[in-house]
C-alpha cells in the first residue's frame, strides 16, 4: 500500500498540469500515487494525464463522466485512493521538493492529520509567504481552509464520512471538520510544503458574483455543530476576508453579504464573545452603514496618511538637498573614507577587508560606514557607521575624501573634485554585465544604461582579480577610471588562515570533526523570484551517509533564511555574516553560476558545477564562457546537470580526480593571479597612498 495517494484534480489547467504532475513525481519519497482527475475538462488537461499514467505506473487518470466541480472531482479521487494518507492537490499549484520527505517524517503512528505550511506565487512568478501559523502551541483552526495545506489519513477520512461538497467553497466543511475531529491526533509542520498558484483570471477567487455567498451556508453548518463556538472566531474572520476582496465580492452585493454574515453572527455568537476590531463590531450590530462607514473612513484615512507622508517625505528630501548642498562647500576631510557593501547591508567582501587593513596601515584614516534602518543590527559594536538618506549620511558624503564601495551609493550622491572613489566591485563576470546586459531585457529589470555610466564617471579606480574581469570592466563599464590589478582584498584570508582557524570556524558552525562538509551556493536568477533549491538535500544526504554536512547557503537577495528541511546534516548558513568562513569551512564547494566559485578556486579544493539549467541561464542573461565545455580555464572541476549526476560523482568519488584537479589548475591560474594573501595591502597603498 502506498504511504500517499496525492488526488489532483483536473479542470481546464492544461499550462500548468504538467509542472504540477512534475513537482509530485520529483519528489525523492517514492511510496506514493498519483491520482488525477479529469473533470470532462474540455482542454488537454486529460490528454496531458493519459500521457503521464502511460510511462509512470504510480499515475493513475480517472475520468468522470460529466463536468461535476472540484469537490465532486476530490471525492472520486479519494474513493479510489489505496494509500494509507490523502494529499488533495490542485491542478496548477505545485509540492515543493523534499515537501513528501518533510511529511513522512513528521506522521507518527497516532497521526489522523497534519498541518503544512503553503506560500503564493502570482502571475508574475513573485512567491509570497502564505502566513499560516505552525509552531507549537498555534491554534489549528487559524491556519487556512483548505484542501491541499493538509494530509488525512484515509481510514479517518472514510470512517467520518468527510466528503467535499458540491459548489464554491467544498473544501471548508471537511477541513474544519477534520482539524475539529482529530483532537490530540492532530500534528503541525512548520515547513512550506505546497505553492499556491494565483491565477490572473479564470479562477474561482478572481470571478465575482453571488456564488461567493455559498460560503455563508457552509458556515452555518458548521457554526450549528456542537464544535461551532470554538469555529466562531475563524469563521467571522473568514466571512469579513471574503466580503472585503472585489475579487469575490462585487459593490452590488456587497450589502447583502454583509447582511448574511451578521445574521451568523447574531445567531451563532457564544456567550460572552466579544468582537474585535471595528468590522466585527459593525457585523455584531448588524449594521452595514456603520460598517460602510467605517470602511470609508479608513479608506479615506488611510490616504490621508498616506498623502501626509509622501508630503513629508518630498519636504524631508528637499530639506536634505539644500543641506547637502551647503555641506559640499565645505572643506573636504583629508582622514575621512566611507565604506559601504552590497547597497548598504552592512560590513563585508572587499569594502570590509580593505577597511580593517587601513586601521592597520593608515590608522590616520577614519572609517565611516554607510547602511540601512534594516541592516544596523549587523554592525558591530565601536564600528562607527551613518544610517543611508539621513542628515549624518548626506555630511558624511559630503566631506569625506576616500569612497570605497562594490556598488553604489544611495540617493542622488554627487561626487566632488577632490574625493577619490574606488569600486571594488563583488565578483569576477560570468553573466553578461553593465551596457552588455542590453542584449538581454529579461534580466534588467528596468535599469537606466545612462545611470550606470553616469555612476562609472565617478570612479577613480576599478579593483580587478584577474585580467578577464579588468577586460570586462573596460568595456562595459567604460570611463576614464584606472585599474588597479592587484587582486581581491576578500580573498586574503585564504591564504592567511590556519588549520586551527578552519577548527575553530567548523566547531562554531556546529560541524562535529571528521565531518566532509559541502558548502551549495546557488546563484540567483533574474527568472526566478524568492529561493527555490534545484536539488533534493534531504535526499542528498541520506545518499552520502552520516558522514557529510551539508551548508546551504542562498543569494543574498532572499533574505537571512532559506527555510530548508529540518535535518542535522544540513545548515542553513544563507544568514551567516561571512561567506569567507563558510568556504574555508567546506571540502568542497557545489555551486552553479555564483562568482564565489572564481573565489573559492584561491583554495584549490573540488569545485562541482551543478547546472540543470544551463541552457535557460544563458539565453535569459548571457554568459562570457562556456562554463561547461570541459575547456581549461572554463570549467572548474567535475561538472552535473541532473541531481543524480551530482549524487553519482559525490558517491562514486567522480568530483575529485586527476581529471578534475587539472580543471581546477588550469582554471586558477586564469582566474587567480594576483591572490596571495596581500590584496588588501597593496590596495590601500595605492588609494591611501601609505
Amino acid at each position: 500500500m502506498a504511504r500517499f495517494s496525492v488526488v489532483v484534480p483536473a479542470y481546464r489547467v492544461q499550462g500548468y498540469l504538467r509542472e504540477c504532475l512534475e513537482s509530485v513525481l520529483a519528489q525523492s519519497f517514492r511510496a506514493f500515487e498519483l491520482i488525477v482527475v479529469d473533470d470532462c475538462s474540455p482542454d488537454a488537461s486529460a490528454a496531458i494525464a493519459a500521457e503521464y499514467a502511460e510511462r509512470d505506473p504510480r499515475v493513475r487518470l480517472v475520468r468522470l463522466e460529466r463536468h461535476s466541480g472540484t469537490g465532486a472531482a476530490r471525492n472520486a479521487g479519494a474513493e479510489h485512493a489505496d494509500g494509507e494518507f490523502l494529499l488533495f492537490l490542485d491542478g496548477d499549484d505545485l509540492l515543493l521538493p523534499g515537501a513528501l520527505d518533510a511529511i513522512d517524517d513528521s506522521l507518527d503512528v497516532m497521526a489522523d492529520v497534519l498541518l503544512f505550511g503553503h506560500d503564493r506565487v502570482d502571475w508574475w512568478e513573485t512567491v509570497r509567504p502564505g502566513g499560516d501559523r505552525l509552531s507549537t502551541g498555534a491554534d489549528p483552526l487559524a491556519v487556512a481552509p483548505a484542501a491541499w495545506n493538509r494530509v488525512i489519513r484515509r481510514s479517518f477520512w472514510l470512517t467520518h464520512g468527510l466528503r467535499f461538497d458540491d459548489g464554491p467553497y467544498e473544501d471548508v466543511i471537511p477541513v474544519h471538520r477534520a482539524t475539529l475531529l482529530a483532537g490530540d491526533r492532530l500534528r503541525l509542520l512548520d515547513r512550506v510544503c505546497v505553492r499556491w498558484r494565483l491565477r490572473r483570471g479564470g479562477s474561482h477567487s478572481t470571478t465575482p458574483g453571488r456564488a461567493h455567498f455559498a460560503i455563508t451556508d457552509r458556515y452555518e453548518r458548521l457554526l450549528s455543530s456542537p464544535s461551532g463556538a470554538r469555529l466562531f472566531p475563524y469563521a467571522v474572520a473568514h466571512l469579513l476576508t471574503v466580503l472585503a476582496d472585489p475579487g469575490r465580492i462585487r459593490p452590488a452585493d456587497r450589502a447583502d453579504f454583509f447582511r448574511a454574515a451578521a445574521r451568523l453572527h447574531r445567531t451563532y455568537r457564544p456567550a460572552g464573545h466579544e468582537p474585535s476590531g471595528d468590522a466585527q463590531r459593525a457585523l455584531a450590530a448588524g449594521s452595514y452603514t456603520a460598517f460602510e462607514t467605517l470602511r470609508t473612513a479608513n479608506g479615506r484615512a488611510r490616504a490621508a496618511r498616506s498623502a501626509m507622508a509622501r508630503h513629508k517625505k518630498r519636504l524631508r528630501a528637499r530639506v536634505m538637498k539644500l543641506a547637502y548642498r551647503a555641506d559640499r562647500r565645505r572643506a573636504l576631510d583629508p582622514h575621512l573614507a566611507v565604506y559601504s557593501a552590497y547597497w548598504n547591508r552592512g560590513l563585508a567582501c572587499n569594502p570590509l577587508a580593505l577597511y580593517d587593513k587601513a586601521r592597520e596601515l593608515a590608522p590616520h584614516i577614519k572609517g565611516v560606514w554607510v547602511v540601512s534602518s534594516r541592516h544596523r543590527d549587523k554592525v558591530p559594536t565601536g564600528v562607527p557607521y551613518v544610517i543611508e538618506g539621513s542628515r549624518r549620511y548626506w555630511q558624511t558624503m559630503a566631506r569625506a575624501t576616500y569612497l570605497i564601495n562594490n556598488a553604489s551609493f544611495p540617493g542622488g550622491f554627487v561626487k566632488r573634485p577632490g574625493q577619490v572613489y574606488l569600486q571594488t566591485h563583488h565578483g569576477t563576470p560570468l553573466k553578461k554585465m553593465g551596457l552588455d546586459q542590453r542584449r538581454y531585457p529579461a534580466g534588467t529589470h528596468g535599469i537606466s544604461f545612462q545611470k550606470v555610466l553616469d555612476h562609472t564617471d565617478q570612479w577613480d579606480y576599478s579593483l580587478s582579480a584577474n585580467p578577464h574581469s579588468t577586460e570586462i570592466w573596460e568595456r562595459v563599464y567604460p570611463s576614464a577610471y584606472q585599474a588597479l590589478e592587484l587582486g581581491y582584498p576578500r580573498n586574503d584570508v585564504y591564504f592567511t588562515s590556519t588549520r586551527h582557524d578552519v577548527a575553530r570556524i567548523r566547531s562554531s558552525l556546529g560541524v562535529e570533526a571528521g565531518r566532509k562538509v559541502l558548502l551549495y551556493a546557488p546563484t540567483h536568477r533574474d527568472y526566478q523570484k524568492g529561493f527555490l533549491p534545484r536539488l533534493d538535500l534531504l535526499r542528498l544526504v541520506r545518499t552520502l551517509g552520516p558522514s557529510y554536512v551539508v551548508l546551504v547557503r542562498a543569494h543574498y537577495f532572499y533574505g537571512s533564511s532559506a527555510e530548508l528541511a529540518d535535518h542535522p546534516q544540513i545548515l542553513d548558513v544563507t544568514g551567516h555574516p561571512r561567506v569567507e568562513d563558510l568556504c574555508l569551512a567546506a571540502d568542497a564547494l557545489i555551486t552553479d553560476y555564483s562568482s564565489l566559485m572564481f573565489d573559492y578556486a584561491c583554495l584549490n579544493r573540488p569545485i562541482i558545477t551543478y547546472a540543470p539549467d544551463w541552457q535557460a541561464y544563458r539565453l535569459a542573461r548571457g554568459t562570457y564562457f562556456d562554463l561547461l565545455s570541459g575547456a581549461a580555464g572554463e570549467t572548474p572541476g567535475a561538472v552535473a546537470q541532473t541531481e543524480d549526476e551530482l549524487i553519482g560523482l559525490l558517491r562514486d568519488g567522480g568530483w575529485d580526480t586527476e581529471e578534475t584537479a587539472k580543471l581546477r589548475e588550469a582554471f586558477r591560474a586564469r582566474f587567480c593571479p594576483y591572490e596571495d594573501g596581500r590584496a588588501s595591502e597593496r590596495v590601500v597603498r595605492a588609494v591611501f597612498g601609505v
